[in-house]
């Protein structure tokens, strides 16, 4: 109960150097779940390099893992968390780090086709296939779906009790988390592309996937950007003598939402764009080179007949 406990005293300090550097906390439901995925993926990659040593498992994507991981702890374990419960713009910069920048992180590095090459034969083919092949991870990965919850997990945790409860309540904060992980997880799965997956989206399909999920962004910013009264009465019961006001700090936290937000998924809009150039540019050339070699080998056959 970090944050209860934080927030229990008779005035929320105002940050200093001093605080900010004590102010970490290490609560273990959140680092024994990053030491163990951190220990697992490390692990894959040692009986990778040792199984492939020709091919070892590429350095960057240890590093997008470690990246992804290290954002989670930033968020979590930081002052982040605790001044998430004081002010709404701060909590907004958390929801977009664990539903954007983490997942994407993750996802680059590959950890399905890193747990499907290390693992044995017998293990892929009793386990890891069967489990990306079921029913409950085709119907979630299905991209209509994984949009619809990624849209509804962002528009029903700010107009719901939800969001108030999580406030008052760490147990309902950490599965609100939790939500944002798992949603961001399942949306960004198909737009990085990288992994296996049940579903599989062409460039042209990932760009709309994405962009469409610019309007639920926007609308759900501007509506707590715009709101006249506070929304979440927690930030009025907080007792501080600094910083914004709770409506002021509640037209920032909508403003973040929205422009960073819509700045991280018109980012991923055009490197989706670049992507799709660079892997249209590349099927020309593999067209080509199969051309050049089809002609080639009817002008040598030309030449021996007519030798």
């Amino acid at each position: 109960m970090r944050a209860v406990a934080f927030l229990a005293a008779t005035t929320v300090p105002q940050p200093g150097w001093g605080h900010v550097l004590t102010a970490w906390t290490f609560q273990p439901l959140v680092l024994v779940p990053l030491v163990a995925s951190a220990w697992l993926y490390l692990s894959g990659i040692r009986r990778v390099n040792e199984r492939y040593p020709l091919v070892h498992w590429p350095v960057h994507r240890t590093a997008w893992f470690l990246s992804g991981l290290s954002v989670v702890f930033l968020a979590l374990e930081s002052p982040v968390d605790i001044y998430a419960n004081v002010f709404l713009w701060v909590h907004m910069i958390q929801h977009l780090l664990l539903m954007n920048v983490v997942p994407i992180c993750i996802l680059l590095a590959a950890p399905i086709t890193l747990a499907l090459r290390a693992s044995s034969a017998e293990t892929r083919k009793r386990r890891l296939l069967p489990i990306l092949r079921s029913k409950p991870v085709k119907v979630l990965s299905f991209p209509i779906v994984a949009w619809s919850l990624f849209a509804a997990v962002m528009v029903v945790t700010h107009f719901s009790p939800l969001y108030e409860a999580a406030l008052e309540n760490q147990w309902i904060h950490d599965f609100e988390h939790l939500l944002y992980l798992s949603a961001g997880l399942l949306f960004w799965w198909p737009v990085v592309g990288l992994d296996p997956s049940p579903w599989r989206l062409s460039f042209p399909v990932r760009l709309l996937y994405v962009f469409l999920a610019g309007p639920v962004n926007t609308f759900t910013a501007l509506a707590i950007y715009s709101a006249n009264v506070v929304l979440y009465p927690h930030y009025t019961q907080i007792p501080r003598s600094w910083g914004p006001s709770p409506l002021t700090d509640q037209h920032w936290g909508g403003a973040i939402m929205w422009m960073a937000g819509d700045i991280m998924l018109l980012t991923a809009v055009v490197v989706l764009a670049l992507a799709w150039m660079k892997h249209d540019e590349a099927e020309a050339h593999r067209i080509d080179a199969r051309l050049d070699a089809e002609a080639a080998r009817r002008a040598a056959l030309g030449e021996a007949l007519e030798g």
